[in-house]
């Protein structure tokens, strides 16, 4: 189980447009809320993604990437970014190595993909692990709240 202070392991998989995305090239650049969530086009996951979205240049202000995961493939996501104009990546996990990577849990009785939204710093240590299936904006926020602490405190 991944904690706070922990390395946050890197990976590679393929976003909306083709192209690749590996979290160890990200690094230095800017911090990375990395969120994973069960399903595009879902009402929790919609409102969860449009709350990103809507205060996407909140987190560019706060020196962040968004970086959504699902199991999803790459043409679900390409759907759900055009229809929801996400100005951010989501990435397809295909076969769920990165949720397993991240310890993501289950929910409900095990049946759904959970939705745990993780802050990496720019040097790729986890600051922040927020796990709520019920709360998706909520995930927004806090995010953004770490964030912000992060930009107070000394360098």
């Amino acid at each position: 189980m991944l904690q706070v202070g922990d390395q946050a392991p890197d990976f590679t998989l393929k976003t909306t447009t083709g192209d690749t995305f590996r979290l160890s090239e990200q690094r230095s650049k800017r911090s990375i809320v990395l969120y994973f969530y069960p399903k595009d086009d879902t009402p929790g996951c919609t409102a969860e993604a449009c709350s990103f979205r809507d205060q996407y240049e909140d987190f560019q202000d706060l020196g962040a990437e968004v970086v959504g995961i699902s199991s999803d493939t790459e043409l679900s996501h390409q759907r759900f970014t055009q229809k929801h104009r996400l100005p951010f990546p989501l990435l397809a996990d295909v076969g769920a190595r990165v949720r397993r990577l991240y310890a993501v849990p289950r929910a409900l009785l095990g049946i759904l993909p959970g939705r745990v939204t993780f802050v990496i710093d720019k040097n790729g240590v986890i600051q922040y692990i927020f796990n709520s299936m019920n709360r998706a904006t909520d995930h927004v926020s806090t995010a953004k709240e770490v964030l912000a602490d992060l930009a107070q405190q000394p360098r």
